[in-house]
């Protein structure tokens, strides 16, 4: 019928699982860096996007007053300058972080 030694299996059996479950969970993986194709596709969509953004500013601009291509060269124009200097702004924050690194493993 019922064992006297054990009152509750369930019990046991629920908190051998748990422990279990707990000694087998992997630490969650961090990844504190990007990899060159990371940082690549970044800086890639970084400068369509601002392409992009000008040219629909510009087209809009000139659908609104009806001088078609003005806006349109102008704001493409703007928004690769844009694109062109986030991309540099994120380089300087990656080469910030490699140095940060190199100088951290030099010391430690």
């Amino acid at each position: 019928m019922s064992d006297p030694s054990n009152p509750d299996p369930l019990k046991s059996l629920d908190e051998r699982i748990k422990a279990a479950k707990v000694a087998k969970t992997p630490e969650p993986k961090v990844d504190d860096h990007y990899t060159g194709a990371q940082l690549a596709w970044r800086m890639v969509i970084e400068l369509v996007a601002g392409i992009a953004i000008g040219f629909g500013i510009g087209y809009g601009l000139d659908a609104l007053f009806e001088t078609l291509p003005v806006f349109l060269v102008i704001f493409v124009l703007l928004g690769f300058a844009a694109g062109v200097k986030t991309m540099l702004r994120t380089a300087q924050e990656v080469q910030g972080q490699e140095m940060a690194k190199a100088e951290e493993d030099k010391e430690g």
